[in-house]
């Protein structure tokens, strides 16, 4: 698993692949906490179009992400799940919590 971050202007990316799971919650979160303190940020993607795997650890560390950023007052967005990893997130209901894009 890599998790890879980029700001830009308003908005920040955090991109992760291979597999999203609870070996990466120090990591991923690491990644995510210095954007919800930076003023500069006001929405953070998250980049699944190179995740090949992700378990219910994943979904409770997005869940944590959302309710970090929804008391930092920033949207958050997961982009081009695709696969596995888009009908898991699917199923979760994921889509009234957060916005789902997929660039085609």
């Amino acid at each position: 698993m890599a998790i890879n971050v980029q700001t830009r202007g308003h908005s920040a990316r955090v991109a992760v692949s291979g597999r999203f799971d609870f070996q990466v919650h120090r990591d991923f979160k690491d990644a995510y906490t210095p954007l919800l303190d930076n003023a500069a940020v006001s929405e953070i993607e998250v980049e699944m179009s190179k995740v090949d795997y992700m378990d219910s650890a994943a979904l409770g560390m997005l869940l944590l992400l959302s309710e970090c950023a929804h008391v930092a007052n920033k949207p958050v967005v997961l982009a081009n799940a695709s696969g596995t990893v888009s009908r898991v997130l699917k199923i979760a209901n994921f889509s009234k919590i957060f916005n789902i894009k997929s660039v085609v």
